[in-house]
């Protein structure tokens, strides 16, 4: 393995943390009082890294984005989790679903989306499958050239302010979960898409999540993205990336952690002496550093399967987001301790860090989950 970080990956690196530096923090107080963002204020930040070169920074370049790989994504991540989950979107990560535009999709949709002209999501949850792609029951039948679509989706992010939502649904229920399903790409404004109200959360505020059911939903072969009876292909190439992409935000919020401790623990004094010269708080900072260096290589390694296609990337991303993740809420434990009461008010970013990375253990398939693909990938013995 070469842990060399090419330097142009370094510089976007760099640049990705001045954004959030200049653009992003300072909005966090706002966002997180008000549980929303202002859709213009939203539409100004996404323009901005238009113009500053980074929205669909993760798509090909031969579809018109920056074609930077898992390692720069990473790079990016570990950036972007030094702020909220809702400010963070501004950033224009696409969906890897994205490069499976094929014709006239790329002028109505994939184009539009590198732009920031329009927003799309991805729809995979279902109320009683969870992260159980065999248990997804939303389906869709043709009908001469036409496809109608039945089902319900939930806990989906940014569903009420998306412009396009892709939905995954079965459609041949015979056969393997490889060929079961096809990606649709629905328009928020299709007559029989209905809408539920945003989900109260305990954290990621201003980042909405939603439900939302498919009633004699109709749509034309033009709303196909990629082959009928591929959308586990063209679900499977956001996932990993998704997950992967995931953990190093947890990395970045670790490191955001380490360093609000440190400053923390080196200015407030008890019993007569700094916070930092107790051996107890040293324990903690050190285990903290231990932890985020352990999650920052497996997301390192992760990283490097992906970029060379090696097939276990996909097992690589659920070790990363799998231990990531919690390490990410062991760490805010961890804060909450050295900065005892005051951490535990929300005048400081720590209360709602520790609130914030609980969700990471969920979104983009749960710990459980992840130790089911890790487990099955040991008992093959591959």
């Amino acid at each position: 393995m070469d842990l060399t970080i090419p330097q142009e990956l370094r510089l976007l690196q760099e640049s990705a943390g001045e954004f959030v530096r200049r653009e992003l923090v300072p909005l966090e107080a706002q966002v997180e009082e008000e549980d929303e963002i202002a859709p213009a204020t939203m539409r100004r930040l996404r323009k901005r890294a238009v113009e500053l070169g980074f929205y669909g920074f993760n798509l090909p370049t031969e579809l018109g984005g920056g074609g930077v790989g898992p390692l720069g994504q990473s790079l990016v991540g570990e950036e972007l989790g030094r702020t909220t989950m809702a400010l963070g979107e501004a950033f224009g990560r696409l969906s890897q679903s994205l490069s499976f535009c094929r014709g006239e999709q790329v002028d109505w949709l994939l184009k539009p989306a590198l732009q920031a002209d329009v927003t799309v999501c991805n729809a995979l949850t279902e109320p009683g499958a969870g992260s159980d792609l065999g248990g997804l029951t939303t389906r869709a039948h043709r009908e001469g050239n036409r496809w109608r679509l039945h089902g319900a989706k939930q806990f989906i992010s940014n569903a009420e302010s998306c412009d396009y939502l892709l939905v995954l649904a079965v459609t041949d229920p015979a056969a393997s979960l490889t060929r079961r399903f096809t990606t649709f790409v629905v328009d928020r404004q299709d007559p029989g898409l209905h809408m539920m109200p945003r989900f109260k959360k305990m954290g990621w505020r201003g980042y909405p999540i939603s439900s939302f059911a498919l009633d004699d939903c109709l749509l034309d072969d033009r709303r196909v993205l990629g082959e009928v009876n591929g959308g586990f292909t063209t679900t499977m190439a956001s996932v990993n990336t998704t997950r992967l992409f995931l953990a190093a935000k947890c990395v970045g919020t670790a490191h955001e952690l380490i360093r609000l401790s440190r400053e923390y623990a080196g200015q407030r004094q008890t019993f007569g002496r700094m916070l930092a010269e107790h051996q107890a708080i040293q324990f903690k900072l050190a285990d903290m550093d231990v932890e985020l260096e352990a999650a920052r290589w497996l997301v390192m390694a992760g990283a490097w399967k992906g970029e060379t296609g090696q097939r276990d990337f996909r097992i690589a991303a659920s070790r990363a987001k799998l231990y990531a993740s919690e390490m990410v809420g062991r760490a805010a434990d961890a804060a909450m301790v050295v900065f005892g009461g005051s951490g535990y008010m929300s005048d400081l970013p720590i209360e709602r860090i520790y609130r914030d990375s609980r969700a990471f253990r969920i979104g983009e398939g749960t710990s459980e989950m992840q130790r089911i693909q890790i487990a099955r990938h040991v008992m093959s013995g591959a």
